[in-house]
């Protein structure tokens, strides 16, 4: 059976289970339509929030930024999940004993303002609106190659497929939805790995087989990928920090921080009965979370290891790399190569004009790593590997059979789908609950509101797609932009809301608002604003990374440290919250006092 028929055989099946679903779970009410009627099991919940969290970034990209970045690509392993965890401690048992279940309706009773959650609602619009551009544009990349549609193609079918289960499923369609989206994701991310470290290590656990010695040898894995990466230029690939260690840090800072303020994820909590059932289900999701983050080190260092092995012959077989013999002849590349230069996403150069693909560290290596080059006559690296290539290619680049291959292609289109959903759930409740109904249209009867709540949703997937099929200029980072532009804005605001009784609404507004716009300023100074200053181009803040080496798509956390100072600063010079609101607070972080701040629930 082909390749190709096997994967519209595999994908269509998973369309057809989704849209199943949504018929199956169709929401009556707002309810419904918002929350799932908040009758969802823990471990059901916690499944969905996974595949809820879990974005084309995770499933698509995180790897291959491991694979190139090595050591210095642990910042989004330690970002989002330990994001993740501070959302289940800190914030989300507290939002869900307010008892609102949007980030906005909670800043308007918590701010006793509705300018409040007017500001919510922008800052939640632009951090969803800039995380699903990279859903979107994953959705095209997984169609174009697996599917032999255009890219454009791709993304108008996820778009209808998104359509089907979220406009008229809501949250509850949504949900389960997830739960099946789950279920094929985490398959296909854990049978090709489970596949490949047995291939390379003969241990069949992934986590294990990353620190394993190689079949035959008694080197290890990760012993052999540093000699090999060394030997080309590279870094030491379990050492190497991309960048200052400052950056480092303050981008984990960034990930982290943006991951508990993300909207799409933090309304999961409502949609179960109780206080301890959203303890349980956050429990349960971290588990889900981690089969897959747990797995992408050792996807990405074998999957770095198999492509050098096949470049570099002499990797498998020892020897001088830079021998002429040792590098692949561009005319016997193996055919997973020719089906993703069709993609654009992978591409060769032949710069020294023999016919073979040299592909090393041209760029920041030493001057004797550069004497060895000129020796053997290269002019550059020749082959371009696009990170979000890593994981759907890792099959193919290690001959797996395939229904893996297929599989792998399915559970790619899963993630993206699932989050998009989640964030088009955010955005069509922030627009027909924060804002018609709470602010410009105050008596909308509930039949008029799960109406716009529906139209709402599909406007927002209108604007995804366009924006998926003309991204703007800066969406090479859009993931890691979203989540500063999450942690810049939204968080610090939930974060005082619950922890600070004397934090006002005009505090909160102008931290939020302050935050978002020099984090904003910092991107766009980067990524499309500059001046010529000779024959020099120079940013309009005085070159890249100006501010301590920090880059833009970790610029959240000082963001973040810029709402917060500003808040505490001017709520030092505007009156005090009611004597309600602080008595609010204080009732919300104490278990005895919940059920009288949320009305018994």
């Amino acid at each position: 059976m082909s390749l190709q028929f096997l994967t519209y055989l595999v994908v269509g099946a998973t369309f057809a289970l989704y849209i199943g679903i949504a018929i199956w779970a169709r929401a009556g009410s707002t309810k419904e339509f918002y929350v799932a009627g908040g009758g969802v099991h823990p471990v059901v919940n916690g499944m969905a929030t996974a595949a809820d969290w879990m974005s084309a970034a995770s499933f698509i990209s995180m790897a291959g930024l491991i694979a190139f970045m090595g050591y210095g690509g642990a910042l989004f392993l330690m970002g989002w999940t330990g994001g993740y965890v501070l959302m289940a401690c800190l914030l989300a048992p507290y939002l869900r004993k307010f008892g609102r279940f949007t980030v906005p309706a909670f800043f308007a009773d918590r701010y006793y303002s509705k300018s409040a959650a007017g500001v919510a609602v922008i800052c939640l619009l632009v951090a969803s609106i800039t995380y699903i551009i990279g859903q979107m544009t994953g959705v095209g990349v997984a169609f174009s190659r697996f599917l032999g549609v255009s890219n454009d193609m791709g993304i108008y079918i996820g778009m209808a497929i998104v359509f089907c289960y979220a406009v008229f499923g809501g949250m509850k369609g949504i949900t389960y939805t997830q739960v099946a989206q789950y279920c094929v994701l985490i398959t296909a991310y854990t049978i090709p790995a489970i596949f490949i470290s047995f291939q390379l290590t003969g241990m069949p656990i992934p986590q294990l087989g990353l620190g394993a010695s190689l079949v035959g040898e008694d080197i290890s894995l990760l012993a052999r990928l540093n000699q090999t990466i060394t030997d080309l230029g590279f870094g030491q690939y379990t050492t190497t920090v991309p960048g200052s260690k400052l950056n480092m840090f303050v981008y984990t800072v960034s990930l982290m921080i943006g991951t508990a303020g993300l909207p799409h994820v933090i309304i999961r909590f409502f949609t179960v009965p109780t206080v301890a059932a959203a303890r349980s289900s956050a429990g349960w999701a971290l588990v889900f979370i981690a089969i897959l983050y747990t797995t992408a080190p050792a996807v990405a260092a074998m999957a770095r290891y198999n492509l050098h092995a096949t470049v570099n012959t002499a990797v498998k077989g020892g020897g001088d790399l830079f021998a002429g013999e040792s590098s692949l002849a561009y005319d016997q590349r193996p055919d997973w190569m020719k089906r993703w230069e069709v993609t654009g996403l992978l591409k060769w150069q032949d710069k020294n004009g023999d016919g073979r693909i040299q592909y090393y560290n041209d760029k920041n290596s030493t001057p004797a790593f550069q004497g060895k080059v000129e020796a053997a006559g290269w002019q550059g690296s020749e082959l371009l590997v696009n990170n979000d290539i890593i994981v759907l290619a890792n099959p193919e680049i290690a001959l797996l059979p395939n229904w893996v291959i297929a599989l792998v292609a399915a559970g790619g289109i899963a993630a993206a789908l699932s989050t998009a959903a989640g964030l088009l759930l955010a955005i069509s409740s922030a627009i027909s609950h924060d804002l018609l109904k709470k602010i410009f249209v105050p008596g909308m009867s509930e039949k008029n509101e799960l109406l716009a709540g529906k139209l709402s949703m599909a406007g927002a997937i209108l604007v995804a797609g366009y924006l998926g099929l003309n991204p703007p200029g800066f969406a090479a980072g859009t993931v890691a932009l979203a989540f500063g532009i999450a942690a810049c804005s939204i968080f610090p605001a939930l974060m005082m809301g619950i922890f600070s009784k004397n934090m006002c609404k005009y505090g909160a507004m102008s931290g939020m608002l302050v935050g978002l716009l020099v984090t904003l300023f910092y991107v766009f100074a980067h990524k499309g604003i500059f001046f010529i200053k000779g024959t020099e181009y120079v940013g309009l803040i005085g070159g890249p990374n100006a501010f301590f080496g920090i880059t833009p798509e970790a610029f959240g956390a000082v963001g973040a440290l810029i709402n917060f100072l500003t808040a505490f600063i001017v709520s030092k010079f505007t009156p005090a919250p009611p004597a309600h609101i602080q008595q609010l607070v204080e009732n919300v972080r104490t278990p005895r006092g919940a059920k009288s701040a949320v009305g018994g629930h």
